[in-house]
């Protein structure tokens, strides 16, 4: 599969590369026909797996976030027809709270469905490589939501969008080119609050997104029982899933997210599947919801989260509104191998002061604790790529627009001050914890004036496991094979073959015939 896969790799560019000649030099495609970091191939450890699962290099994908877990996962088609897990990648960070975004300048990362076609690409981001989100779709719209370039990219960066490392996105890149390759027209991405299972939906029982988060579990549903790309439309303001036409009907349903919903069924093995998983998942909440479940804190001015493995390394690190390690698992995250180049400009979630010391003070105790901070090192200085769009050029062939990545990078956090005596009320408990990791934030006003100063031992020498971040270099093939080594500008790595651009999708592909 390697050989076959690099040998159609050199086909393509030889075949294109003399296409664009023969056309008259155009320098734009020339540009984009050489772009490295586009057209670095997918590693060998996931073409590995890839016929382990027994799948096809350019077969279909589908992509799952969840902000609370801080994963992303990609699925991709078997050769039986259905999707299968073929790599999770941390969040290195995303912005805002859960819940779906409303507005522009709110800094939330959407959560939805979302449809990711060739122009959505952009190899020439400013933060490495990225791909649009499509946000808002046809939903959003129908309820006056403003937004626009919400991306999935590299920098571990967010102003609303969900960042990766660089040689993360570069995997998840490859992949969804490859899967253009193949014939697949869009991916979808699903982006959720957290997995929607019957624990955290007790948990968020109380959050007003719950009717948001019940809508599109149907969806989540769909997927898991049938490991199917869910067929998404919208009609009367809301999300319908695979919805078919109706007997008596003598064309398909025509939807309009603002218009009444057309006559439609949901096929009945689908429906009946979903059925049960839902009862299933109802009588479990029951019990929980029974037991007292605790309700998880609402947002107190956190700003997002990041996945616990790049938490441990950002000096000051939180994972945020994302779960937070254990500490039987700090020590082995801070000696494992981190997934991808750590910029040194990444701001890691901070809370809020001014929200925290707005909060009543007979607030109940809630089953989310407080923003972990974790011990990390500082990673060094970063690099930073940009230019225009290889996919870009490939839609504006098809004649679909391309876009842009604006999103904004971010200042790295200062050195955090100790932590606080344990409060005595739900609200000065919070404030206590978030007083661990704020700068300038005198906790000695916190505490009550006739407790006693607490004695504070001498600060832990650092873990010798614990590894400092190399510069990111300009290419990263791969996230698992080897460490990311310093390189300069002008590098590239070895065996990284260049795919020319040439005039649409269907000459491309079938010049990989």
């Amino acid at each position: 599969m390697i050989s076959g896969s690099l040998a159609r790799v050199l086909l393509t560019s030889v075949a294109l590369t003399a296409s664009v000649l023969l056309a008259g030099c155009d320098s734009d495609q020339v540009s984009l026909a050489t772009n490295a970091k586009a057209n670095q191939p997918v590693p060998p450890k996931l073409l590995a797996a890839m016929t382990e699962k027994d799948m096809d290099l350019n077969s279909p994908i589908l992509v799952r976030l969840f902000k609370q877990e801080a994963e992303l996962e990609v699925w991709k088609q078997t050769r039986n027809g259905q999707f299968a897990l073929l790599k999770t990648y941390p969040i290195c960070r995303w912005s805002g709270d859960l819940g779906p975004k409303v507005r522009e300048g709110d800094r939330q990362a959407p959560e939805g469905f979302y449809s990711i076609n060739p122009s959505q690409m952009n190899p020439q981001s400013a933060y490495y490589l990225s791909f649009n989100t499509g946000y808002p779709n046809a939903f959003d719209k129908a309820l006056g939501r403003t937004g626009s370039q919400l991306m999935v990219h590299g920098d571990c960066s967010s102003r609303g969008c969900y960042a990766m490392t660089d040689e993360q996105i570069a995997e998840i890149y490859s992949l969804g080119r490859e899967s253009f390759f193949g014939g697949q027209k869009a991916f979808q991405l699903q982006a959720y609050p957290f997995r929607m299972t019957p624990v955290n939906m007790a948990k968020h029982r109380t959050n007003p997104n719950m009717a948001f988060w019940k809508m599109i579990k149907q969806g989540y549903d769909h997927f898991e029982v049938t490991r199917q790309e869910p067929k998404v439309d919208f009609c009367e303001k809301k999300y319908v899933f695979d919805a078919t036409r109706a007997p008596d009907a003598k064309r398909d349903p025509v939807f309009d997210a603002n218009a009444k919903c057309p006559a439609y069924v949901i096929p009945e093995d689908i429906q009946q599947a979903v059925r049960e998983k839902q009862q299933q998942d109802e009588a479990q909440y029951a019990k929980l919801v029974a037991r007292g479940t605790p309700v998880a804190r609402m947002n107190t001015g956190i700003d997002g989260g990041m996945n616990k493995v790049f938490a441990v390394r950002v000096p000051e690190g939180s994972t945020g509104l994302s779960e937070a390690p254990d500490t039987n698992t700090l020590s082995l995250l801070a000696m494992s191998k981190a997934p991808g180049t750590i910029p040194s400009s990444v701001n890691p979630p901070k809370p809020n002061l001014a929200a925290v010391d707005a909060a009543p003070q007979s607030e109940p105790v809630v089953a989310a604790p407080a923003p972990t901070r974790v011990a990390a090192v500082a990673p060094a200085e970063q690099q930073s790529s940009s230019g225009g769009g290889w996919f870009s050029g490939l839609a504006r062939k098809m004649g679909v627009g391309g876009s842009a990545d604006t999103t904004a990078t971010t200042t790295p956090t200062q050195t955090a001050a100790a932590p606080a005596a344990a409060p005595t009320t739900a609200a000065s408990r919070l404030k206590s914890a978030v007083s661990r990791f704020v700068p300038g934030h005198d906790k000695s006003k916190d505490a009550p004036k006739d407790t006693p100063k607490p004695i504070v031992a001498a600060k832990p020498a650092e873990p010798a496991a614990t590894q400092v971040a190399q510069s990111r270099p300009p290419l990263k093939p791969s996230v698992v094979e080897t460490a990311p080594p310093a390189a300069s500008k002008d590098s590239q790595m070895a065996g990284a073959a260049p795919v020319v651009s040439s005039n649409s999708f269907d000459s491309r592909f079938s010049a990989m015939k």
